[in-house]
């Protein structure tokens, strides 16, 4: 069965004509300024002594912007077998964050209670991860995991005491920050507030 993704055929688009800009430019340099760049190879031809772009092949590849092919042996509907890819996807993506982001491998632990341990935060992190990710979509939001994990890991506290006061002072919420505190119904702290408790010397 043939798919078509509105957002993957405007991204294939942007890209395409990202590409023949450049080339464009770079074919006002001659021909030698081709050389080692593969992404021009496909859009080029030869016409006698130099190279010109091949618009018959750039609207050939136009014609599949968007579009996949997925085969199945199951009797489920099109659009049940996409869905189904998809989560696939995000399965597999989840295991590539487990080995690489959350560190799940190597473990060195020796003992199987902190190998369980082990795999379990990771697990729960994944099951955050996702739950989070849910609550964004819920918005309409579609943020980079990355953006997401730097622009929270920067939201620090600091505590200070001055003239005998002791005060709280909250960093900026940069970047997503802000928008992963509303999906998750978490009210940001003041910027500055009273320190109940003892604070460290300024």
């Amino acid at each position: 069965m043939v798919c078509f993704n509105e957002d993957q055929a405007t991204k294939d688009r942007h890209d395409r004509e990202a590409i023949l800009a450049a080339l464009a430019g770079a074919l006002k340099q001659g021909d030698k300024s081709l050389i080692g760049n593969k992404g021009f190879k496909r859009y080029v031809q030869s016409s006698g002594e130099h190279f010109t772009i091949d618009t018959a092949k750039v609207k050939a590849e136009a014609r599949y912007d968007g579009l996949w092919v997925l085969a199945t042996n199951t009797d489920f509907p099109a659009r049940e077998v996409a869905l189904k890819y998809k989560q696939l996807w995000m399965v597999e993506d989840a295991f590539r964050s487990m080995k690489s982001l959350l560190s799940t491998r190597p473990i060195w632990h020796k003992c199987d209670e902190t190998i369980i341990g082990h795999v379990f935060c990771s697990f729960l992190a994944l099951l955050l991860r996702k739950r989070l990710q849910d609550r964004l979509a819920e918005k309409g939001w579609s943020l980079e995991w990355a953006e997401v994990i730097r622009d929270v890991a920067e939201l620090v506290e600091t505590e200070i005491s001055t003239q005998g006061k002791g005060y709280v002072i909250r960093s900026e919420a940069r970047g997503v920050a802000a928008k992963v505190a509303q999906a998750v119904g978490v009210a940001l702290p003041p910027t500055l507030r009273a320190c109940a408790g003892p604070a460290v010397e300024n």
